[in-house]
């Protein structure tokens, strides 16, 4: 019996519908990519191979302290993120209790809430708490807004384990804590990796939550973009796009790579 798939292709229009999406998706990106090495001041307007944006983006104080604060707020985040996240699929794998369907809903609301409204929710919540704007109020939300993208995989990870694989550590005489040392967690760990790898990159790449809850002097990467895009877009716009480009596409195809590790 044919797949799905194959039933699909046969249908007039469905192949040259589908590659019309991926040009109108991928297309933008080869361009900026490729006018990233535009010898031109215009950004458009090419006349000749150059690195000298790339020299001018590692040379630039303001980039690079806004690539820091990047740095700084997306490795904080995974790492809290990535740790409650493993505690709360632990949690949600140990078996049926009260409220776990509300809990699993919660935790995946961040997914499901447009960005906008999240990032206007955490502005009302610093204000009324009276916290100062900056990189610790931007620090916080990005946690909240990572923990499903670093839940996920782990509960996908846990939901594959054979359960008899810690009766077994239980029969010999192992405590909950050295079953979970040298059995769950080795085993989990790819997906634990993949979490940890994707809330790192929703972090550095966000923008709407950062622009909202950002105070001064703690400016980020993609904020800094599109200050400068504000003031028209130049090579060295697209030389920095193009970085960041790079940089979150390898971290997407390790996290797929190590999530789909067998156990």
């Amino acid at each position: 019996m044919p797949s799905i798939e194959n039933r699909l292709w046969r249908f007039h229009g469905v192949a040259p519908t589908a590659w019309l999406a991926f040009v109108y998706l991928y297309l933008p990106i080869v361009i900026l990519v490729v006018l990233s090495f535009n010898a031109n001041k215009v950004a458009t307007l090419w006349t000749g191979f150059s690195f000298d944006w790339y020299l001018r983006v590692l040379e630039n104080d303001n980039i690079l302290r806004a690539t820091r604060n990047s740095l700084v707020v997306a490795t904080g985040a995974t790492v809290v993120s990535t740790f409650f996240a493993t505690l709360a699929a632990l949690a949600m794998a140990s078996g049926p209790f009260r409220g776990k369907g509300v809990m699993n809903a919660m935790l995946g609301l961040p997914l499901l809430v447009p960005e906008i409204v999240t990032a206007v929710a955490s502005l009302l919540f610093f204000l009324a708490l009276g916290l100062e704007l900056g990189l610790t109020t931007v620090l916080i939300a990005h946690i909240v807004f990572c923990l499903p993208f670093a839940y996920l995989p782990i509960r996908a990870r846990l939901e594959g384990l054979d359960p008899r694989l810690a009766e077994a550590a239980a029969d010999l005489y192992a405590s909950r804590w050295q079953a979970f040392r040298r059995v769950t967690l080795p085993l989990i760990l790819p997906g634990v990796v993949s979490g940890a790898m994707l809330a790192f990159i929703v972090s550095l790449d966000d923008f709407v939550i950062t622009f909202f809850v950002a105070g001064a002097g703690a400016t980020t990467l993609p904020v800094y973009i599109f200050g400068l895009i504000r003031m028209g877009i130049t090579p060295e716009v697209n030389a920095i796009s193009a970085l960041l480009l790079m940089v979150s596409i390898a971290f997407v195809v390790l996290s797929y790579r190590v999530g789909r590790r067998p156990s």
